[in-house]
């Protein structure tokens, strides 16, 4: 995905958060409102850069100033206090190709909130899309440094409560939260096409 990491205008930036690198585009947002042009893979990600490059050209974006990421995902979810395993689901149709890049730089762990029932569309980061950043430690894009740390956040209940939508959930834990790596890579030269 490509994003603008600067975080929106009015976002209350912890000290320790120089610029945001969450998975969500609730608070640095993503190229473009990418959807409509039904280019991204059942994970709602590009399978490589040049998709995205390709969506862009052809639809006047400018890519000027994002940032290029590489997500990955655990292969359990936290819901109702366990863990499990998840899928895109049946509703799902759209195929997947993903090229990994050859070089990759890990930059920390984003914990997102995922609304439906095997939904693939990532909601909400909860440590810049409710300040959550402000009560516990993370690094200076808005993440947390080891797999571990959210990990034992999810677990030990940090994100309980974090509420995207309060009135709509009334109380209740904002449906499954997954742990996503975030590497930053460079925009490369090789190609790829939609399959």
């Amino acid at each position: 995905m490509a994003k603008r990491s600067e975080p929106s205008p009015g976002w209350p930036r912890p000290s320790q958060v120089f610029d945001v690198y969450s998975v969500s585009a609730c608070v640095n947002d993503d190229f473009a409102d990418y959807v409509n042009y039904w280019q991204h893979n059942c994970w709602w990600f590009f399978d490589c850069p040049e998709l995205i490059q390709s969506v862009a050209l052809e639809n006047s974006i400018d890519l000027q100033g994002t940032k290029l990421f590489y997500y990955e995902a655990h292969e359990l979810e936290f819901a109702d206090g366990v863990w499990r395993p998840f899928s895109p689901g049946p509703f799902w149709n759209l195929r997947t190709h993903v090229v990994p890049p050859t070089q990759k730089q890990l930059e920390g762990f984003d914990v997102v909130t995922f609304w439906v029932e095997n939904s693939p569309a990532p909601e909400n980061s909860p440590l810049s899309g409710n300040g959550l950043a402000n009560e516990m430690q993370t690094n200076a894009h808005c993440l947390f440094d080891t797999f571990d740390e959210a990990y034992t956040a999810l677990n030990t209940g940090k994100f309980d409560g974090c509420d995207w939508f309060p009135e709509v959930s009334h109380g209740r834990a904002p449906g499954a939260l997954r742990i996503i790596a975030v590497y930053s890579v460079d925009w490369p030269s090789s190609n790829c096409t939609s399959a």
